[in-house]
């Protein structure tokens, strides 16, 4: 382990974290929207007027893909790779640029699926009471909370990281 960790060296371990960290969101929300979408195909089967309505719940689990985009970017950035050349990192400075983006990857991931699941069910509101589907936009943004925490903590930490 040792030696395959001298070999990539930090640059490899930083990588890693802006890659999971855009990868895992990316994941989360596409699952997340698919749940979305898959309620809201029998709502539009009868009433597709609700399409705007369906269409706003299920763009919502989708924001963890974007967060992880900018923990990403951040993460590149904090390589040096917008200003001329990816810098020589220590394996420790790429660890922690690696954990630095950890809790975007993990936070993102899981609150996308999430809130899908609550969104999905938010499309029942859509069926049954079209005038109360913004009661399901609230209870999605409380999930969206913890993805905002989850970007802050990331962005936090990679500001700090070198």
């Amino acid at each position: 382990m040792a030696e395959f960790i001298a070999q990539f060296g930090g640059i490899g371990l930083a990588f890693l974290g802006a890659a999971l960290a855009v990868g895992l969101c990316c994941v989360g929300s596409a699952k997340g929207t698919g749940m979305v979408g898959e309620a809201a195909t029998g709502v539009l089967s009868e009433n597709p007027e609700h399409f705007s309505k369906c269409l706003i719940l299920q763009v919502l689990p989708g924001t963890q893909g974007l967060y992880g985009l900018v923990i990403w970017f951040f993460a590149l950035y904090t390589m040096g790779a917008f200003s001329g050349g990816i810098v020589d990192l220590s394996v420790t400075q790429g660890l922690t640029i690696c954990v630095s983006c950890i809790p975007m990857a993990i936070g993102g991931w899981l609150s996308a699926i999430y809130q899908g699941r609550v969104a999905a069910s938010a499309i029942n509101v859509v069926a049954k009471k079209p005038d109360d589907w913004a009661k399901g936009i609230i209870l999605c943004g409380i999930v969206e909370f913890y993805a905002i925490l989850s970007l802050l903590a990331s962005v936090l930490l990679l500001m700090n990281a070198l």
